[in-house]
């Protein structure tokens, strides 16, 4: 059963994409460009060809291609992308974050004690200026490389969709797994609710989210949104 909240919420999306899912336009705004990155991490470092690519000692590619294929989204900011270049632009740094990220995408143990070792990593990757240790940059390559079973967070962009939605997210600024555990939780209580409308993944559970609750769909009409494309906003205006 939803709640007055969550239909508010879907009526909203609707609103923008009258296909739902399978709406040309949501597909062109939202869909397609994060399932085109998916394929691509699919086809360069599923879990066989990265396993090679780490005995073989090649961490620094490993890094740039996993870098590669984030910059063809949208969903990590400037400043991350840079700490996240300079981070593996060092031997050391390449190595950790290669081998974290194959343990937390395909290593053994707990999901919790994955999400909390592949945070620690990230937390100890070189830093010249900016932080590498942000919400995006810890949630979006599981995204990329399983969106069946990893959720992207934004965290500011989430915090208001949940409240739109009417549930509550338990968020702690510094990446832990009892707040990605409770993302998963909500993304489960959005697939119920929206379960005719037939979501295929974490990808379209997140791109229902940022309908909710980014500056880019605020105060805008169906006509306006199918007559323009919606603007990418700059960091300042999306923090």
């Amino acid at each position: 059963m939803t709640t007055g909240s969550a239909e508010r919420c879907r009526r909203r999306f609707l609103r923008f994409f009258p296909g739902g899912f399978k709406d040309q336009t949501y597909l062109e705004w939202e869909r397609n460009y994060k399932v085109a990155a998916a394929r691509e991490w699919h086809d360069a470092l599923a879990r066989p060809r990265l396993g090679l690519m780490l005995k073989s000692g090649r961490y620094r590619e490993v890094a740039a291609i996993a870098l590669r294929i984030e910059s063809r989204t949208n969903l990590l900011f400037s400043f991350e992308k840079m700490a996240l270049r300079d981070a593996t632009r060092v031997p050391v740094g390449a190595r950790g974050f290669a081998e974290g990220l194959y343990e937390f995408l395909y290593g053994s143990g707990a999901p919790a004690e994955r999400f909390n070792r592949w945070c620690q990593v990230v937390s100890e990757l070189p830093r010249r200026q900016t932080r590498v240790l942000t919400w995006p940059i810890i949630t979006v390559f599981g995204f990329l490389a399983e969106p069946t079973r990893h959720m992207f967070l934004k965290p500011n962009v989430t915090r208001i969709a949940a409240a739109r939605y009417g549930v509550e997210f338990l968020y702690h600024s510094r990446p832990n797994w009892q707040t990605y555990h409770d993302l998963l939780r909500f993304a489960g209580q959005m697939r119920r609710d929206l379960a005719d409308l037939r979501p295929r993944d974490m990808i379209d559970l997140q791109s229902f989210l940022w309908v909710q609750g980014s500056e880019e769909y605020a105060g805008r009409s169906f006509r306006a949104a199918h007559t323009t494309k919606v603007p990418r906003l700059s960091v300042s205006e999306a923090r």
